[in-house]
């Protein structure tokens, strides 16, 4: 999702290849992702001179290099690492730390608690950081795509944005913002699809 923020807000055209989390193959024509991206993960973005890009921070940042005009990153150095550390921040201790545990049927209780208590910390460090702030950065950025995107994960878990006044008004300002409105519009019904196909099988 954070992709298809980013690219919203670029205006780039885009054609999206839903891919089936468990089986890893397209949905529209039952193609081996793997033969794409060896670790069957989307994010993937596949370019018209057949490059293919993985990893969400790599992606948002190519993006945003790609289209400057949409100003989805800073420009002088020091805004640069500022990004890149958040984007790390976002892949690292919230995405994979805190809620790939949490979603990962095959985890046991226990991890999936240590991953919930892992959550409190993190999230009030951003919380602090977004007091008085708009953005995790001067302006909209592809960290903000990405992190209002791991957010959302929270509507499906025991995690509560409540506890965090600063983030949970981020969260409900963010989501009202255009490209992000567009993107969510979009993927609750596949995530409800493919949670259908997860029941089913």
């Amino acid at each position: 999702m954070a992709t298809r923020i980013a690219l919203y807000e670029a205006n780039a055209p885009a054609t999206f290849v839903e891919v089936d989390a468990r089986t890893k193959r397209t949905l529209a024509d039952g193609a081996d992702f793997y033969a794409i991206n060896p670790m069957g993960l989307v994010p993937t973005l596949a370019l018209d001179d057949a490059t293919v890009l993985t990893e969400n921070a790599a992606i948002l940042q190519y993006l945003a290099d790609r289209f400057p005009a949409a100003e989805l990153a800073p420009r002088d150095p020091i805004g640069r690492i500022r990004l890149a550390q958040w984007l790390s921040f976002i892949a690292t201790e919230l995405h994979k730390g805190v809620f790939n545990p949490i979603f990962d049927r095959r985890a046991p209780d226990a991890v999936k608690a240590y991953a919930l208590e892992r959550a409190a910390p993190r999230l009030a460090i951003v919380d602090r950081h977004l007091t008085e702030r708009s953005f995790l950065l001067d302006a909209f950025s592809v960290a903000d795509a990405y992190l209002v995107t791991v957010l959302t994960w929270t509507l499906a878990t025991p995690v509560q944005l409540s506890q965090y006044p600063a983030l949970h008004a981020y969260s409900a300002r963010l989501r009202e913002r255009p490209s992000v409105a567009r993107a969510l519009a979009e993927e609750r019904p596949l995530y409800a699809a493919e949670r259908a196909r997860n029941a089913a099988a």
